[in-house]
């Protein structure tokens, strides 16, 4: 499911709050999935212009048909890397109290198969970590963006992401 904007996105993270205790429960559950999501040759043009990344192997779809191995145009890997937001936001609760989310970083970036033009990716979450502080949580996910129909994810990574709350009463 494409998430269109600020109020579609809001709305689905305040849907998926839970209390603190739940979002400490998830360092010992399964992982969570989001739906599936296309990547059509469209979205992959829009980030060749916002990133100024206009190589062949993303954009044209002819060349890329005739020259690669992947029998059309590919996403750019840091495409698939920036959808792991809206993949979270539709598959990990967000936490009662929260401000806003923010990237802190990634350890293990892995781009393991190419995402075709017209495939469908879903985000696969396992929280490995928390630190809590007095007004943010520290937490770090086993992420992955899974390629539907493939043996191989698209990408693995270790991602540390920040989440503002407001302090709790006390």
């Amino acid at each position: 499911m494409a998430l269109n904007s600020v109020a579609e996105t809001e709305a689905l993270i305040a849907e998926r709050m839970v209390p603190l205790a739940a979002y400490r429960a998830l360092l010992e559950a399964e992982p969570s999935f989001s739906p599936w999501l296309t990547v059509d040759q469209t979205m992959i043009d829009r980030f060749a212009v916002a990133t100024h990344d206009h190589q062949f192997i993303h954009v044209d779809p002819e060349r890329a048909r005739a020259e690669t191995p992947f029998g059309g145009t590919i996403a750019h890997g840091f495409l698939t890397l920036s959808l792991l937001s809206t993949l979270a936001y539709q598959a990990i609760p967000g936490v009662e109290g929260m401000r806003m989310g923010m990237n802190y970083g990634f350890d293990k970036i892995r781009f393991l198969t190419p995402v075709k033009a017209g495939a469908r990716v879903r985000g696969r979450f396992r929280m490995i970590g928390l630190t809590e502080r007095a007004v943010s949580l520290q937490t770090r996910w086993d992420a992955a963006v899974e390629i539907e129909g493939a043996v191989k994810p698209a990408l693995t990574a270790e991602w540390i992401t920040l989440t503002v709350i407001t302090p709790p009463e006390h």
